[in-house]
C-alpha cells in the first residue's frame, strides 16, 4: 500500500480551494491527533471522532497552543467558524487524507460553539463589586469584601 503524502495532497486541495491557509490544515491534522489521544486516555471505546467531538478537540488544542491569540490566528488562516473546519475536513476526506463513516456529514460541524464563546469569553474579565466600586475580575479569581 502506497503511503499518502500530506504535502502533495494539501497542494491539490489548495489548487482548488484557497479559502484556508496551509497552516490551518496542519493545525487541523494535529488537533485530530490530539483529540484521538485524549479519547484513548479517557478510555472511550469508539476510535472514530465525529464532527462535534473534533470541534471540542480543536477548541482544547487551540487554547493550549495559542491561548488568547486563537481568534487572531484562526482569522489569519481564514477560519472564522466551526463550519470552516468541517469544510477543511471534507477537503481532506476528498483527497484521501481523512476517512469517514457512512453517517458522517459536513452538517456534523454545525451548531457547535461560536468562536466568541469558545476563544474570547474565557479570557474576558468578569465584572464584580467590592466596597461599592465596580472592578474587573478575571474568571476564577475570588472577590472578597472588607
Amino acid at each position: 500500500m502506497q503511503k499518502i503524502d500530506f504535502g502533495e495532497k494539501l497542494a491539490e486541495i489548495l489548487e482548488k480551494d484557497q479559502r484556508f491557509d496551509r497552516e490551518a490544515y496542519h493545525f487541523l491534522r494535529d488537533a485530530l491527533d490530539f483529540t484521538i489521544k485524549a479519547r484513548k486516555k479517557a478510555k472511550e471505546p469508539d476510535q472514530h471522532v465525529n464532527g462535534q467531538q473534533l470541534l471540542e478537540g480543536i477548541r482544547q488544542y487551540a487554547l493550549r497552543q495559542f491561548g488568547p491569540m486563537v481568534p487572531t490566528v484562526f482569522s489569519y488562516w481564514g477560519v472564522t467558524r466551526g463550519e470552516d473546519f468541517g469544510a477543511m475536513v471534507f477537503n481532506l476526506i476528498g483527497v484521501g487524507i481523512f476517512g469517514k463513516t457512512a453517517t458522517d456529514s459536513i452538517e456534523d460541524f454545525q451548531g457547535g460553539y461560536t468562536f466568541r464563546e469558545a476563544f474570547v469569553l474565557p479570557y474576558q474579565p468578569e465584572r464584580g463589586q467590592v466596597g461599592g466600586e465596580l472592578i474587573a475580575v478575571k474568571k476564577g479569581d475570588e472577590v472578597s469584601g472588607e
